[in-house]
């Protein structure tokens, strides 16, 4: 399963904080699929990447609540390996466009993958990290990944989220471990 984090309605679309959302719906199209509304709280595609059948999806809970809708898409479509729930967001702590694939670990203050590991009793999952930098001057964090980006940084971003539709494909054909290799080493 492949989880984009991201806030539902028209009002937050293509915004920083939706970029995971983004490259979920990229990848349904990709792949044949259209995201569609299911009552696990979620937009859903089911897609075959490869050989495997892949479940996509985008949290209709807001994403501080993001951890609501995963465990219901888990056990809807009878995932318990949590090494086979990916999660696509952004992250504040990697310059815009940089993209990192990470495997359990810290959450680095995000709220959509805390309530992810309240809900789950674990952070062992495995994150496609998009950068989008830090806010500039004073500005407050909520603020900067609530906002659409610039058109300088949305070619980047736009960069970046095909790049992380890429991992998402790779971590599935070869595993996290040599997507990671692969993928963290870019500049």
């Amino acid at each position: 399963m492949v989880l984009g984090l991201g806030n539902p309605g028209a009002e937050y679309a293509h915004t920083r904080h939706n970029v995971g959302a983004d490259v979920v719906d990229l990848l349904a199209g990709r792949h044949g699929g259209r995201l569609k509304s299911a009552k696990e709280r979620a937009l859903v595609a089911e897609v075959r990447i490869g050989s495997g059948r892949v479940v996509l999806a985008f949290p209709q809970t807001f994403y501080n609540e993001a951890g609501n809708a995963a465990r219901l898409l888990l056990e809807r479509h009878g995932i318990d390996d949590l090494h086979k729930l990916v999660v696509v967001h952004d992250e504040m702590d990697l310059p815009p466009g940089k993209l990192k694939v990470k495997i359990g670990g810290g959450l680095a203050g995000n709220n959509g993958l805390k309530s992810i590991k309240a809900h789950l009793g674990t952070d062992d999952f495995v994150r496609v990290r998009i950068g989008i930098g830090k806010p500039p001057g004073r500005q407050e964090g909520v603020d900067h990944v609530l906002r659409r980006p610039g058109k300088a940084e949305k070619a980047e971003l736009d960069v970046a989220m095909a790049e992380a539709a890429d991992a998402v494909e790779a971590i599935l054909a070869e595993g996290a471990e040599m997507a990671q290799t692969r993928f963290n080493a870019r500049t």
